[in-house]
């Protein structure tokens, strides 16, 4: 596990926090995997469609990449869904 600070207390609370949300990370990323299949899209359509190559979708979606919440927005049309609605979905899978 990485921590992000120095001294011994502060590491132990940045070990802490960033191991709560692996979880949800993983979520996330099964998520953004479900959809472009329910889409119908390989990883390369998917590219194509955000104009970037098969190795970016490919490295989010493995989580050796993360994504902003606007490159997020940009992968939801690409898909056909609506932010929005992915936001619920991804609420909905984190309860």
């Amino acid at each position: 596990m990485r921590c992000s600070h120095t001294s011994q207390a502060a590491r132990i609370t940045s070990c802490v926090k960033k191991s709560v949300y692996v979880a949800q990370r993983e979520s996330l990323l099964i998520l953004l995997r479900e959809l472009r299949a329910e889409a119908g899209l390989t990883q390369a359509q998917l590219a194509e469609r955000i104009g970037t190559d098969q190795t970016f979708v490919s490295k989010y979606e493995t989580g050796e990449r993360r994504l902003d919440v606007l490159e997020v927005r940009e992968v939801c049309r690409a898909m056909g869904i609506s932010f929005i609605a992915f936001a619920r979905r991804l609420e909905d899978q984190l309860r």
